[in-house]
């Protein structure tokens, strides 16, 4: 990790909540830009279909805390 990254982590946990949902929001709308435009076609036809699934009641929903949890256990944390 770069010292500028600490460094803007560190400022940026001592935003608001808001503050803080607002920068994330602008951080991964800046993702989405850089993304190659036929990836991000894909993501919006995948998100369309899981959307549909669970309009239908087809889909098997996790509770985030489930998954999250799932993820600190694989990778340790």
């Amino acid at each position: 990790m770069s010292q500028d990254y600490a460094e803007i982590e560190k400022s940026a946990r001592l935003l608001t909540p808001e503050e803080r949902a607002r920068l994330a929001e602008a951080m991964t709308e800046s993702l989405r830009e850089a993304m190659p435009s036929e990836i991000q076609a894909e993501w919006e036809a995948e998100i369309k279909r899981r959307v549909e699934a669970y309009e239908r009641g087809e889909a098997t929903l996790i509770p985030a805390e489930d998954v999250f949890a799932k993820a600190r256990k694989i990778t340790g944390e």
